[in-house]
């Protein structure tokens, strides 16, 4: 029995129900059906899960999807249509008609459709998030397809430095040909190698100087001298929909005493925090070990210095279960997670360094094989 099964089963339901568009993690993984166009996804317990989509879509369905395939058409829903019933209620009928009884849906379940799908059957919230749970332990075919899309990240990343390698200082401004180098040329780059080998590359961060103390500033501009450059790609690969993750930190020029201070502590702090991984391990664990070690070395990890978790999980979702956080949980072998500690400090800058592997039984198995240089 698989952990839907007992999921249906431990909530007296008499199926499970999902629906959205292959842009819902949830959805993509249980029907491996690409669509950009919402779908309904029915499973019963011990049976096999059910993809009911338009008739236009059918016959790519039953080429690719994982589940079995049903129109609409022949699940009752344009008859309900045709009688008068709005999109939602007619969409509830049909659920209701495949379920034959109380319905388990997720908590990304679009309330319209719950409400009108409780006036059929009772409707259980799968408060425990079993598919996410499901998608955190990766087999060893998605565990090959991460790998795929770390080594073009990889390349993409090299695309990116090698501009900045490149580049010369002109009154404390990287220019690459005569011009500024940006961030948005940076990005540019990087985005239209991703293309070139089927991935697609969304909000890369390429920040600058004082940008790098906020972690999730995108960067726009030009790249400056003796600056940290931080470099945060997670593409997606269009196909399989998995995605990698790496950041590393750069600077064109000569960074300050501090900044090579911080390089140094998140460096060795990934180190040990990788150290940590095992099946077992608690992420949790491994987080405030990392806090240790950075209080240890003068920096704090509150609103300033170590300010996120040491890392996540990576999937068909770019963050997912487990958490290397303080609410993160004991770590199973084939969980694919990040290893990314970070300093930030308003008016010094910020160092992220990230890598991404696979926990086994005994340790972590790094993907990322990509260089930590600071200076280039």
């Amino acid at each position: 029995m698989n952990g839907l099964d007992s999921a249906i089963r431990d909530a007296g339901a008499a199926a499970y129900a999902a629906y959205g568009s292959s842009a819902d993690a949830d959805v993509r993984y249980l029907t491996r059906f690409r669509t950009t166009d919402p779908v309904v996804y029915i499973k019963k317990q011990g049976e096999r899960g059910i993809l009911v989509i338009p008739q236009m879509e059918h016959e790519r369905a039953v080429r690719e999807s994982s589940a079995a395939v049903v129109t609409r058409a022949d699940a009752g829903y344009l008859e309900y249509i045709k009688a008068g019933e709005p999109r939602w209620r007619a969409t509830a009928h049909m659920i209701a008609d495949l379920a034959s009884g109380p319905v388990l849906v997720p908590a990304t379940f679009p309330l319209a459709l719950a409400r009108e799908l409780e006036s059929f059957h009772p409707v259980v919230l799968d408060a425990a998030g079993t598919v996410e749970g499901m998608r955190a332990v990766k087999t060893q075919d998605e565990i090959e397809q991460i790998r795929s899309v770390q080594r073009a990240t990889e390349a993409a990343m090299e695309r990116g430095i090698a501009l900045i390698r490149a580049s010369r200082s002109k009154g404390g401004i990287l220019h690459l040909d005569d011009r500024p180098l940006t961030a948005e040329a940076v990005r540019a780059e990087m985005h239209t190698f991703l293309l070139t080998q089927g991935c697609r590359g969304v909000d890369t961060i390429v920040s600058c100087g004082p940008d790098t103390a906020l972690p999730h500033n995108l960067g726009t501009g030009p790249l400056l001298e003796n600056e940290p450059i931080v470099i945060d790609i997670f593409p997606q690969d269009e196909l399989s929909g998995y995605h990698a993750d790496m950041t590393r930190t750069v600077v064109k020029g000569e960074p300050s005493p501090a900044i090579r201070e911080m390089y140094e502590a998140v460096r060795d702090a990934k180190a040990l925090g990788a150290s940590e991984v095992r099946a077992g391990a608690v992420g949790a664990d491994i987080h405030y070990a990392v806090v240790e070690f950075f209080r240890d070395r003068g920096y704090e990890s509150n609103t300033q210095g170590f300010i996120h978790s040491l890392g996540h999980g990576v999937g068909l979702e770019v963050h997912e279960e487990p958490s290397l956080g303080p609410r993160g949980g004991a770590l199973v072998a084939g969980n694919v997670i990040t290893i990314e500690p970070g300093l930030y400090y308003p008016g010094t800058g910020g160092i992220r360094l990230e890598d991404m592997g696979a926990v086994t039984e005994t340790g972590f198995d790094r993907f990322t094989q990509y260089t930590e240089e600071l200076i280039i």
